[in-house]
């Protein structure tokens, strides 16, 4: 399943860096992670599920180069990201 426009349009304001952003890392790695929230709770009802394991996989490695990208160019941006997404310790 997708996700819904409205979740999406709430993901991006909270995350934009200015108004009409939805390139910036912070955004993409916030829309991501979402995904991969969504993935993680369908493994649980759907174990043998391996087409969609793959997208997960996928969606992992396209959010580490991303926050791999922004921890290069920005570190301070980089850490109040992972803070308040709450992907690492």
């Amino acid at each position: 399943m997708a996700q819904s426009t409205a979740k999406k349009e709430e993901i991006i304001k909270k995350f934009a860096t200015c108004e009409g952003d939805t390139g910036s890392p912070e955004v993409q790695v916030a829309l991501i992670s979402d995904r991969i929230t969504y993935l993680t709770d369908h493994f649980k009802t759907h174990a043998k599920d391996h087409h969609s394991r793959r997208g997960l996989l996928k969606l992992v490695g396209q959010r580490r180069s991303l926050l791999k990208y922004l921890k290069k160019k920005d570190i301070n941006r980089y850490r109040s990201l992972i803070q308040e997404l709450g992907i690492r310790k």
